[in-house]
């Protein structure tokens, strides 16, 4: 990996490493609300009871979790960059119960494990961020038997994700942002359409198919939606860091007017779309 690389993998870990104690605090919420996500991530991987998975950039767990729970005689394996998020993923499978899950600190790029290991594998809102998603995606195939299944999930379009362009679109209207060079990691960055079916393809991978799931972020209140965007979100809040205090209240109130606008039957609802694309070893 070049230098160039390597310091967006570190850049990547000291993020996630600070934004730990957030992801944490939310974890219930955001467990709920991306399910969906993984459980498409699942059935397109037709996991079975016996199966080892492995599950890459895996945060405070989800996906991983849930397959743990489904074969109890398999075995799943998380990792991450981070190691104050995989102590999330530890507690969770503690508090479940969990003897089949273990965590492994690793870059995605570079997988610490032999050749032709697992029997599906899977990586749910990391692509937009490595550092070289072809390196990951033949790194992911590189680690999967023959005829397993390799599963991702990468966030649609801004258009389809108003819960994170309700917050991010009006910082950007109040502060000048450097725009990040063609191809940097981010949220939207795997976006394009047919974008990851061909990474797929680049890396050996066949019968390559994607599907486009659709859920929604709930917030009791807008004040919970500002509250939790601006815990978790890195994005958010280093665009917030660039304003002075009046403009930072004048973003805030015009999120919440927003967000409030968004209310249906009491509670703050914003739409989230990914692609989820799979293909065979």
């Amino acid at each position: 990996m070049s230098a160039h690389l390597d310091q967006i993998r570190d850049q990547q870990r000291e993020t996630w490493d600070r934004f730990s104690a957030g992801w944490k605090k939310w974890d219930a919420l955001v467990l709920g609300w991306l399910a969906p996500f993984g459980h498409a991530m699942i059935r397109q991987a037709a996991i079975k009871d016996g199966d080892q998975v492995l599950d890459v950039a895996a945060g405070t767990g989800e996906p991983g979790l849930t397959v743990a729970g489904s074969i109890p005689n398999g075995r799943v394996t998380v990792t991450d960059l981070s190691e104050r998020m995989l102590q999330v993923a530890s507690e969770n499978a503690t508090n479940r119960g969990l003897a089949n899950f273990e965590t492994r600190i690793c870059d995605a790029g570079a997988l610490p494990f032999a050749d032709v290991t697992f029997d599906a594998v899977l990586c749910r809102f990391g692509f937009m961020f490595f550092p070289d998603v072809a390196a990951a995606a033949e790194q992911l195939r590189r680690v999967a038997k023959p005829g397993a299944r390799v599963c991702a999930a990468v966030w649609a379009a801004p258009d389809k994700n108003a819960w994170a362009t309700t917050i991010m679109s009006t910082i950007a209207r109040h502060v000048e942002m450097p725009k990040p060079p063609a191809g940097a990691p981010g949220l939207f960055r795997c976006a394009p359409e047919g974008m990851m079916a061909a990474v797929f393809a680049d890396a050996g991978l066949r019968d390559i198919r994607e599907e486009e799931v659709t859920t929604t972020m709930v917030h009791d209140t807008p004040e919970g939606y500002w509250a939790f965007m601006t815990d978790i979100a890195a994005p958010v809040v280093a665009g917030l860091g660039q304003a002075d205090v009046v403009t930072r209240e004048r973003i805030k109130a015009e999120v919440l007017d927003l967000a409030g606008k968004a209310v249906r039957e009491g509670r703050v609802e914003l739409g989230a779309t990914a692609t989820v694309v799979s293909g065979t070893r």
